[in-house]
């Protein structure tokens, strides 16, 4: 495996790259990532990869759309360069919340994202926690759908948090928190919001009881912090406990850290899927997925399932 084996980081989780690889008893690719004056983006492979199957890890956080023409051209060079195989491990898919169109004469970026990056010479992409699975069938590639339920619902497990409520913020969460509540052995329940504009929420119901239950709410990302600050002060009115916030990526645009250091927040879980600044803030826990992604990365090279990597084949 090792003699075809070729990973190299984008600019965006070079820490991410190098546990994968240590996992993996591979040394991280050596590539060249600078900017010319005029912002315009040089990729150099400082090795030989003809022939070698190539993962290019990158999630599409901040500045995102730099990010991802960094993650185009490194395809371009490393297809130019007669890879056999260019392998996208993107664990943070931006533009996902853009996967249909809600009103006339609105794009779908996220399958724009898709017909770019199969055009630019993508033979796969492993992801992890879509904002919507169906995007999966954006591509005509191969697309490997990982998810960190599993590393949530070990972490919870051994806080043994006292009379615990699944509560997702919204319906298209519902799943996820139903899957969660299954893997805890505790009640879900569902925020009803509205949305008057971007990055802005509404709670207008909840269905289910929450009174006296400590709650665990579930998202795949936080970007600005509104919406869960929204859901926690929602459920504190509706006699809840301190609550404990799980999400896969942490964006944590604008003032998103400071308006997670709420007095009714106990514990913000994320995954190191988007890099974080180190250390991060005491209130948070930060889980790996770098032995997840190394594992999909085996059994790619390999040969074996994917759905070995979870507990539950559902998701």
């Amino acid at each position: 495996m090792e003699s075809r084996l070729r990973i190299f980081a984008g600019s965006s989780n070079p820490r991410l790259t190098a546990q994968i690889c240590e996992r993996l008893g591979v040394e991280p690719g050596k590539v060249k990532l600078s900017r010319f004056k005029s912002g315009e983006i040089y990729v150099h492979y400082e090795e030989s990869i003809r022939n070698s199957d190539v993962f290019l890890v990158q999630s599409l956080s901040h500045p995102i759309n730099e990010l991802f023409v960094e993650l185009l051209v490194m395809i371009d060079a490393a297809k130019r360069a007669s890879a056999r195989t260019v392998n996208i491990i993107m664990p943070y898919y931006g533009y996902a919340r853009q996967e249909r169109k809600s009103a006339p004469r609105e794009p779908i970026s996220a399958k724009l994202l898709a017909d770019v990056l199969t055009t630019a010479g993508a033979s796969r992409v492993i992801t992890i926690d879509l904002h919507a699975p169906a995007i999966q069938g954006f591509f005509n590639i191969p697309v490997d759908h990982l998810t960190a339920l599993d590393l949530m619902t070990e972490y919870l497990k051994a806080q043994n948090i006292s009379n615990p409520v699944v509560v997702s913020p919204d319906a298209g969460r519902a799943s996820m928190a139903e899957k969660l509540a299954s893997g805890l052995d505790s009640p879900f329940a569902i925020m009803i919001k509205k949305r008057p504009a971007h990055n802005e929420s509404v709670i207008t119901h909840v269905i289910g009881d929450v009174a006296g239950y400590t709650p665990i709410i579930i998202e795949d990302l936080i970007d600005t912090g509104t919406t869960i600050v929204n859901v926690v002060e929602g459920l504190k009115e509706r006699g809840a406990n301190d609550a404990y916030v799980c999400a896969t990526h942490g964006l944590f645009s604008d003032r998103a850290v400071e308006r997670l250091r709420h007095k009714n927040i106990r514990e913000v879980i994320v995954t190191d899927s988007i890099e974080l600044p180190e250390p991060p803030p005491a209130h948070f826990k930060v889980l790996s997925v770098a032995p997840m992604l190394s594992q999909a990365i085996q059994f790619i090279m390999e040969g074996g399932s994917i759905a070995a990597l979870f507990r539950d084949r559902g998701i």
